[in-house]
């Protein structure tokens, strides 16, 4: 050992190091104590992974040894997980096999590893275009055994805090699918603290000037909001002692990722948000039959303090949330003439609250069974979509993605049992979560007993009924209406399997034609009838044919039997008009994208190399990126656009860095809508400070007045994010206008 270089040494007792602080946390969890399988697993983990570096520079062991600690700390999982966690990329980065390790570690580790090394297909990797199929094989394994996920979340989770020593393109890929999949999933799960860390994380690298904006106003603000704080709940606390209970009050500030959300969909700026501030009871109850009781007496003793809103009181302690969170969350009326919501809690509600559905583990012994019931549907739903092959995985994202949200409304069966559904559901959904065959023959509904069609939206506290019909047959505008991902999977499998007979009738009726006709079935001729009927493929073409929406007749035959004479005539010029467009195209091709490398927009590449998605009309100073689509072509995005949140998860190494340098020479077009007081003259004001003072052109101008307050929107021509923030700022100098903000469209 002396004679090792010192650097060789401080690692060594770096990672001693650390590996004794995981030892020591793991002996104060309550699990039982097996500390000689998680020495054994880090003793193997450190010798595979011996002499390798993180992009950052230190040892690789460290990674697995945070993973393990996050696993044991912060989701709360045992000496399973945590020797998973410690060996979860030893098989993919080494050479030991998932045998070399049920072999050590017992099958059911080796079972959790091998789950977590076929979904890690490269989050560091160039193989990582596959994220979604990656993500598919996670939920494959994750319905077998749900820790494979948490674990997976974890190594997110420390990959997200050490993103800063990545190549700004993969920051951007890996922030973009954290929002994407990871942090609705660690939401899903109930792993509020995670999900926050995770979504403030990726809007860190995604948007760090105004994450650096919203952070310094907070600190700016935050001896305000503790004053407010501690006067809001001293006499609380003087009523919660009078009731004899043992309890804590936390205050919650809003997350920078939920309160940039906020200003964003609401177009208000952070002064205008006043839901910051909350307050957290966590109690201890008298005992556990009187938990839920408990909660309801402060409740009620608090509102004699201070006025609740009416229709604010959210009751997660009779019917817990899908992921298992429970607690009563009221909006009370302080003294400042502010709401603050105040949430109740007891301590083993919390404890669900910050580590999911670990947690409940902990509770089993106390009957936590109903929740898990909760747990359960959800992993048979995403089975019952895995079951089903589905061709694009951007699909299946969106389907999986839908089921993530948990929003959830209650509604009642004709028997009055309680169904839970996602927001947003419609009849046909429920249909579908009865069962298929309901689904797929019903025709209408009744909600609280009126007629409603299946599209109709479902709102809490509906008694609904399905009505069926045994003629009913699944439509394919069904898709449209349907919400959940259980309904979307199962009409389209129904569809796509008619679809499928159709093709077979529609060949049989095909071939019978042609046969009748004396031409031969080749391929030339069924590409005729195809661009006759302008169908996209031939699968199309004969699922038409066999559904009788085209009948084969006069027209058919004499397109098969014209004289192939004007055939040549279509190629001639077809080839001429070729030519041309591949002249063009070759000094294009030459530039090689290196995606390595920050790609700077300048006037003269904007003009003539790259595009602006039309879908969120980018300008110089906002926060972009490039994607490179199939033709090679770099459109440029909003980081923050819908459309490329889905590009980031799905097409995660076709991502380019990019920045501006641009000098005011190209003009592009934005959107400002603004929102205030009629008054005389106040139209005339607007377009002084827009085209007098600043020489902007207004393209287009569209105001209306309804009841003395007016909206509008103007749309000018400006160079870049410094012209709008400058519009702005002099348009909110007028007197009698509330709001300006920029908007799409």
């Amino acid at each position: 050992m002396d004679n090792l270089p010192p650097k060789e040494i401080s690692d060594e007792e770096m990672i001693n190091q650390a590996f004794h602080e995981l030892l020591n946390d793991y002996l104060n969890t309550k699990h039982r104590k097996k500390v000689e399988i998680i020495t054994k697993a880090f003793n193997f983990a450190n010798q595979a992974h011996k002499g390798i570096k993180r992009r950052s520079g230190e040892p690789y062991i460290m990674h697995p040894i945070a993973v393990a600690s996050i696993v044991c700390n912060e989701i709360g999982l045992g000496s399973t997980s945590i020797c998973a966690a410690l060996l979860h990329d030893v098989v993919e980065d080494t050479d030991y096999t998932v045998e070399d390790i049920e072999n050590i570690f017992g099958p059911k580790i080796a079972q959790i590893v091998d789950g977590l090394t076929k979904i890690s297909g490269g989050i560091f990797g160039d193989r990582a275009s596959a994220q979604a199929e990656n993500f598919k094989k996670l939920l494959l394994t994750m319905s077998n055994d749900i820790r494979v996920i948490l674990i997976k979340i974890a190594d997110r989770l420390h990959n997200m805090r050490t993103l800063g020593s990545m190549l700004p393109n993969k920051q951007y890929k890996i922030a973009g699918e954290t929002l994407y999949i990871y942090a609705p999933l660690a939401n899903r799960l109930g792993l509020y603290k995670i999900k926050t860390e995770l979504e403030n994380l990726s809007f860190k690298y995604e948007h760090p000037e105004e994450y650096a904006e919203i952070e310094e106003k907070l600190n700016a603000t935050a001896a305000e909001r503790d004053k407010v704080f501690n006067d809001f709940t001293a006499p609380i606390r003087t009523q919660l002692d009078k009731m004899g209970l043992k309890y804590r009050i936390l205050a919650r500030v809003k997350s920078i990722y939920s309160i940039w959300n906020k200003m964003q969909t609401k177009h208000v700026p952070f002064e205008e948000i006043f839901d910051l501030l909350a307050a957290r009871i966590i109690f201890e109850p008298r005992n556990i039959e009187e938990e839920l009781n408990d909660c309801f007496d402060i409740y009620v003793s608090i509102s004699k303090i201070y006025k609740p809103h009416p229709d604010r009181l959210r009751d997660w302690v009779s019917h817990p949330k899908a992921n298992g969170y429970q607690a009563l969350h009221v909006t009370l009326m302080g003294n400042n003439g502010q709401w603050i919501e105040v949430q109740i809690r007891s301590e083993r509600m919390n404890d669900v609250a910050e580590q999911g559905f670990a947690a409940h583990w902990k509770y089993k012994e106390g009957g936590g069974s109903e929740d898990e019931g909760e747990l359960e549907k959800w992993l048979k739903t995403i089975k019952e979509i895995l079951d089903d092959p589905q061709p694009d995985a951007i699909d299946f994202l969106d389907t999986i993605k839908l089921n993530l949200f948990a929003s959830e409304i209650f509604v009642f069966t004709p028997k009055g049992e309680l169904k839970t559904m996602p927001q947003n559901s419609t009849a046909l959904d429920f249909a579908f979560s009865l069962h298929t065959d309901i689904g797929s023959h019903c025709i209408g509904a009744k909600v609280n007993h009126k007629l409603v069609p299946l599209s109709h939206k479902l709102q809490s506290g509906d008694q609904v009924e399905i009505l069926t019909s045994k003629s009913q047959r699944v439509q394919p505008q069904w898709e449209v209406f349907a919400t959940t991902a259980r309904a979307r999977a199962k009409i389209a499998s129904i569809l796509r399997k008619e679809r499928k007979a159709n093709q077979k009738i529609g060949e049989e009726i095909l071939n019978e034609f042609l046969k009748k006709e004396e031409i031969r079935p080749e391929e030339a001729v069924i590409e005729k009838l195809r661009k006759l009927h302008n169908a996209k493929n031939e699968e199309e073409l004969l699922a038409a044919i066999g559904s009788k929406a085209i009948v084969l007749g006069e027209a058919d035959k004499n397109e098969l039997k014209e004289k192939q004479t004007s055939n040549w005539k279509k190629y001639l010029t077809f080839s001429f008009g070729n030519s041309k467009e591949k002249q063009e195209e070759k000094p294009q091709e030459k530039e090689k994208i290196n995606p390595k490398q920050v790609l700077k927009l300048t006037e003269e590449s904007l003009q003539k190399k790259y595009i602006m998605a039309e879908c969120c009309h980018p300008i110089p100073g906002d926060d972009v990126l490039g994607y490179v689509d199939e033709n090679d072509r770099i459109i440029i995005h909003k980081r923050q656009c819908p459309v490329a949140a889905k590009l980031k998860s799905s097409y995660g190494n076709r991502i380019l860095a990019t920045e501006w340098d641009t000098h005011k020479e190209l003009s592009f077009l934005v959107y400002i809508y603004i929102k205030g007081i009629d008054s005389m003259g106040l139209l005339n004001e607007v377009t002084q400070v827009i085209s007098r003072q600043l020489n902007v052109n207004i393209r287009k101008l569209t105001i209306e007045t309804v009841d003395g307050i007016f909206e509008g929107k103007i749309q000018l021509w400006v160079h870049d994010v410094d012209d709008v923030k400058t519009i702005c700022n002099n348009l909110k100098k007028i007197q009698n206008i509330k709001q300006v903000s920029r908007v799409e469209e």
